[in-house]
């Protein structure tokens, strides 16, 4: 099984709007690009952060597709311990560079079509609601919704 985890920045990180600050909205896809989790955080805080509650559930066998700012020994070394692969591009300023399949970072692109498809719902790519967990819900019922239309019958 695959994932790839992946954030998606609303708007610009660390600015002021007329809301407030931007969100992040982090996310984790299966290998057919159906959501699995979803998390946010503020848009100013590090990547990473969100990771550690996203891939707790993550098992043995288990491929984590994931950009630059996933790469972290903290968030490695458990995926390691429970049986799980990062394919995850080491930054430039890490020392010892462990091994990325390119061929398998390709399929990174489920998680950018997912949001792609999320950004097609107006209320999640301009973020009307005001409070956090009320973007959340609205972000979870756009992936439903998603999730839904591929179970779709075509019949």
């Amino acid at each position: 099984m695959k994932c790839g985890i992946r954030d998606y920045v609303i708007s610009r990180p660390s600015l002021r709007s007329r809301g407030g600050l931007t969100t992040k909205i982090h996310a984790v896809v299966d290998a057919q690009g159906l959501p699995i989790r979803l998390s946010l955080t503020a848009g100013q805080s590090h990547d990473g952060e969100a990771a550690d509650d996203l891939l707790d559930y993550v098992g043995a066998g288990t491929i984590v597709l994931a950009d630059k700012a996933y790469d972290a020994d903290r968030i490695r070394t458990p995926l390691r311990e429970k049986g799980a692969f990062a394919n995850v591009p080491p930054k430039v300023n890490r020392r010892s560079k462990p091994y990325v399949s390119t061929w398998l970072y390709r399929k990174r692109n489920l998680i950018e079509r997912f949001f792609s498809k999320l950004k097609h719902f107006r209320r999640v790519a301009t973020r009307y609601d005001k409070l956090a967990e009320n973007f959340l819900a609205m972000v979870q019922l756009a992936s439903m919704r998603l999730l839904l239309r591929s179970y779709d019958s075509t019949a």
